[in-house]
């Protein structure tokens, strides 16, 4: 399933944003869900940050740990990815995808991302 991830823009390097996944008529609460980076046009999609709905375990990059949280909110049924202390390198485009229970999340369908710019 393709999902709608949004949030991005563009920060100063220390900021922070927000970014939110959804998929309408989609119970993200039913899956594991996973935020995927690609830095540049070109390069492969690489996990940033995971969470497993059968144990309820997280999995992050090591270069996001202690600045990116992924978490859940069933109300809105929204998964989002919080990153502070923001650094250039953080920047690319952002994918979220659910499937299965655990991490990692296979996909076979992508959105269409949410960008996000980091300056120094």
């Amino acid at each position: 399933v393709a999902l709608v991830e949004s949030g991005g823009g563009s920060v100063q390097s220390g900021g922070s944003l927000r970014l939110s996944c959804t998929a309408p008529g989609f119970n993200m609460d039913e899956y594991a869900v996973a935020w995927f980076r690609r830095a540049a046009p070109g390069k492969e999609r690489e996990p940033v940050s995971c969470n497993s709905v059968r144990d309820g375990r997280t999995y992050n990059a090591d270069s996001v740990k202690g600045r990116f949280t992924i978490f859940r909110d069933s109300a809105s049924n929204t998964v989002y990815l919080r990153m502070n202390d923001l650094k250039p390198e953080d920047a690319g485009v952002y994918y979220c995808a659910a499937e299965g229970e655990i991490c990692p999340v296979i996909v076979d369908k992508w959105g269409q991302g949410t960008l996000v710019t980091v300056s120094s």
